[in-house]
């Protein structure tokens, strides 16, 4: 290993332990003291809970665990969105799981709790998977109430989704392990199977003060909605428990006579490592994505036995279109490519940039692989389309219409990774958040952003200094360092991994070393879903 690639490595070493730190904290919830007292009311976390759950030495995806990252430090901060979701095995069946942070605010739902349990209830749907609620808490957050109550995509869209995945025949189990308050009874009530804690377990449209308030009645919690009434009078729950252990146990049994269901038919054979050493990962991203480098050694650590077969290699450069398997589910790659090649025409081409020829070949790529029903990877580094006269003139708005169109029309799961850069269009091309990849994951090192804190921070200075002097302000060389210094400072931290996580713009920041264990748990999910739309490309400029 040379000295660039021990710089390379140190690098996103420290990106990864950074990641690692957060993550820290973030899996205490709502603290050591809000853990405690969970723990004296006989009730375990959600962590806790889902560790019980899921079968011994399975595999867990945790998707959303940046959710409100540094996004509430006025309201005391909302640790995972105050839920704990992922995907999971349980009585060896693939399922989506959801469980509320009781530590966090009571369970109580902010903004991006509602954003997070929608992606869950999405995830589920997409891929046909059941899903699972742990249910405890609070409700709405009060405070932010015009945040997560009356939209199209808040709070009650949770329960139109109950709604529309039982008529898909998703299963839906809600075990009741705390609190379930207002609006959010509506959750277990519409799930297929209701289980319940006595004595900590409750459901009910207003808990006793609000019933007091309301209409004079002095009745408690327990007697008002615990397991023994919903069980014994109401019939509203179909189980009860004295223990959480009991309940989740019986949520295994329930899960275990699920009927199987026909598969998507997504080819595997056997899994192989590949033979190029994946700890390499590490040291081929270059230091702050500054640095040209070659996909392929990428893509050659990512994929079993290291074997890529390229399509149109000799063609569109700056982006690498193949076959692969990962842990043998074959795949479709599209990978920016971000070393300087020459073109058909000899001319240079700069790496991690989309020109013509290249977008026209990934689009090619995507059709055919809609046509042999091969998931696709995307593989993001990219700066975006070419610009200039020759580009325009060539038509680049136009092939990057077709790569566009074909990205939002293929029907074949679409798992994005995000590695590097994702800027400006590129991101939207190589299947970002806005075009509904199954899952989306990012390298610690990746940025997310319109363009490059650089371009951006001059660009906004431009206009701020024009301002300025408008104004009959002097502006000297030092108050423009200092404005450029400021800009670029806060434009760096809104493009940073972190800072996408924390708006589920990613499911997850991941080790680039699990790369491969996330796909391929993806496309397991994706396999459970027979009900693929016939690819269709619609109209585009040729």
């Amino acid at each position: 290993m040379n000295l660039e690639q021990n710089r390379n490595e140190d690098w996103m070493k420290l990106k990864l332990s950074e990641t690692n730190l957060y993550l820290t904290k973030i899996k205490l919830g709502g603290g050591k003291k809000a853990i405690d007292k969970q723990h004296e009311k006989n009730k375990l976390t959600p962590r806790e809970r889902i560790a019980y759950l899921i079968d011994k030495d399975s595999t867990f995806t945790e998707i959303g665990s940046f959710a409100g990252f540094e996004m509430y430090e006025a309201e005391g901060g909302c640790p995972a969105g105050g839920t704990v979701a992922g995907i999971g095995y349980v009585s060896g069946r693939q399922c989506v799981i959801v469980a509320n942070d009781q530590t966090v605010k009571a369970g109580a739902w902010f903004p991006i709790t509602g954003k997070k349990n929608l992606r869950m209830q999405e995830i589920s749907m997409e891929n046909k998977l059941p899903i699972i609620y742990l249910v405890d808490s609070a409700g709405v957050y009060l405070p932010m109430q015009d945040e997560i109550f009356p939209d199209k995509e808040h709070f009650g869209r949770i329960f139109r989704n109950n709604a529309r995945m039982s008529a898909m025949g998703i299963t839906q189990i809600a075990a009741v392990m705390g609190a379930c308050v207002a609006g959010g009874a509506y959750l277990p009530i519409m799930s297929d199977e209701t289980l319940m804690v006595e004595g900590n377990g409750s459901i009910f449209l207003a808990g006793s003060y609000l019933v007091k308030a309301a209409v004079g009645e002095d009745i408690d919690n327990e007697t008002l909605g615990g397991a023994v009434t919903h069980t014994a009078i109401s019939g509203i729950a179909d189980y009860k428990f004295p223990t959480e252990h009991e309940c989740l146990d019986h949520v295994k049994k329930i899960m275990d006579k699920l009927g199987d269901h026909p598969k998507a038919g997504f080819n595997r054979t056997g899994a192989r490592l590949p033979s190029k050493e994946m700890n390499e990962l590490y040291s081929i991203m270059p230091e702050g994505n500054a640095k040209t480098y070659d996909m392929r050694e990428i893509i050659e650590r990512i994929v079993d036995a290291s074997e890529f077969d390229e399509f149109k290699k000799d063609y569109g450069k700056t982006i690498l279109c193949g076959y692969a398997r990962i842990e043998g589910w074959a795949v479709g790659i599209v990978a920016n490519q971000r070393l300087i090649t020459k073109n058909k025409k000899g001319e240079m081409q700069m790496g991690g940039v989309i020109y013509n020829d290249s977008a026209d070949k990934a689009a090619r790529f995507i059709m055919n692989c809609n046509q042999k029903k091969i998931p696709l990877v995307f593989l993001q580094d990219v700066t975006g389309f070419m610009v200039g006269s020759r580009s325009e003139h060539s038509g680049i708005i136009k092939d990057g219409a077709k790569l566009v169109n074909a990205v939002a029309n293929s029907v074949v799961p679409k798992i994005t990774i995000i590695i590097g850069n994702s800027y400006g269009a590129g991101n939207y091309a190589m299947c970002g958040k806005a075009y509904d990849p199954r899952f989306i994951y990012a390298w610690p090192s990746a940025k997310i952003a319109v363009m490059g804190g650089e371009q951006a921070a001059k660009t906004m200075l431009q206009i701020q200094i024009a301002t300025m002097k408008a104004k009959g302000e002097e502006v000297t060389a030092d108050d423009e360092k200092k404005l450029l210094d400021e800009l670029k400072q806060r434009y760096e931290k809104q493009t940073t991994a972190f800072y996408a996580a924390a708006r589920l713009w990613v499911d997850e920041i991941i080790d680039p070393l699990s790369t491969r264990k996330v796909i391929s748990e993806g496309i397991m999910a994706a396999n459970h879903n027979i009900d693929t739309d016939k690819f269709s490309i619609g109209v585009f400029q040729v």
